[in-house]
């Protein structure tokens, strides 16, 4: 069982690599690229948007929000824009997965601004 997750795994990081190749790619339509561009800076931001340490709900986005959100991703490519960028993503996997750190500032900063109105909240009624 754990070969089959590990496989799995493997199988998912390759995609989101095959996704960025994808939204640079010109063929790419720019509704497929939007999407793509999405999907792509949430998977690869060293931030969650549900932090890992939530009991159940930290994982979530892993196992769920990130594999679907590929799929859909993957179905708006046209054939040859996925087969080319499968054979480069291939080949840019032997180096190890990109971050995005822009995406991880902005979900720091949507924490940040949670956390600040939960703040003013709390502060206007004990006032």
């Amino acid at each position: 069982m754990f070969t089959s997750l590990q496989s799995w795994a493997k199988k998912l990081k390759k995609q989101v690599v095959v996704l960025y190749l994808a939204y640079k790619d010109s063929r790419t339509p720019w509704y497929a690229k939007a999407f793509a561009m999405c999907v792509v800076a949430y998977a690869f931001s060293p931030i969650d948007l549900i932090p890992d340490f939530i009991p159940l709900l930290g994982y979530l986005d892993d196992l769920v929000l990130i594999p679907i959100g590929v799929a859909l991703a993957l179905k708006m490519l046209p054939a040859a824009v996925l087969r080319d960028c499968t054979q480069q993503a291939e080949e840019r996997l032997k180096g190890g997965k990109p971050k995005n750190w822009v995406a991880g500032i902005l979900i720091i900063l949507v924490w940040l601004l949670v956390f600040l109105w939960v703040c003013v909240r709390i502060l206007k009624y004990d006032i």
